[in-house]
């Protein structure tokens, strides 16, 4: 199982109530419902991944977190998970907010842009990086807002947001991002995971 499901689930309480936004086919679902709870549901803008989702006998609505959190009330979940979607939105600051303000907690990935070999391919080739958390092309890339982990700390902090945990990942190696190591691991590590409340 992905090192990274298994991160976001030590941060979950067990037998929360959970929206997983941009829940994909439903992987990181189906491992919370089988190892933390069974209050869990998705929202997906895919409709194969939706059926892919009702296939594995998960609750999923079609919609876009955009426009569509706005259905849900006031912290009513537990927790929102937002894994590596946040950079796909055209508007990434309304959908934390609306994270926010639907989960008492988030719990938000970030691809990191600023991670050693990404620069080293602008630098050195002279074109857009293409790794195991960026798989695609520039042309086919559903990224639109690239940040780099040091960014997403900037911008929590400059909104007055509590990153109650900040967690690096690089292969399968978990550490903990600090104030005093911030500019390390901004270029050490893959994947951003992050733990936010209001």
């Amino acid at each position: 199982m992905k090192q990274e499901f298994k991160i976001i689930s030590s941060l979950i309480g067990k037998n929360s109530k959970i929206l997983d936004v941009g829940c994909g086919n439903g992987e990181l679902m189906k491992f919370i419902l089988k190892n933390i709870s069974n209050n869990i549901r998705g929202l997906e803008i895919s409709k194969e991944n939706v059926q892919a989702c009702i296939q594995k006998g998960l609750t999923v609505i079609e919609g876009n977190a955009e426009l569509d959190l706005g259905q849900f009330p006031n912290k009513s979940f537990g927790y929102v998970i937002l894994s590596q979607t946040l950079q796909a939105f055209l508007k990434p600051e309304k959908v934390l907010f609306e994270l926010l303000r639907v989960g008492k907690k988030a719990i938000v990935t970030i691809p990191n842009f600023g991670y050693w070999k990404v620069r080293t391919d602008l630098l050195f080739k002279g074109t857009m990086p293409v790794t195991e958390n960026l798989p695609n092309e520039w042309y086919n890339t559903p990224n639109l807002h690239m940040c780099t982990i040091k960014d997403f700390v900037n911008f929590c902090n400059q909104r007055n947001l509590k990153l109650t945990k900040s967690i690096s990942l690089s292969g399968n190696k978990v550490s903990h991002i600090t104030r005093r190591n911030l500019n390390y691991k901004n270029l050490s590590s893959e994947l951003g995971i992050f733990e936010i409340e209001k």
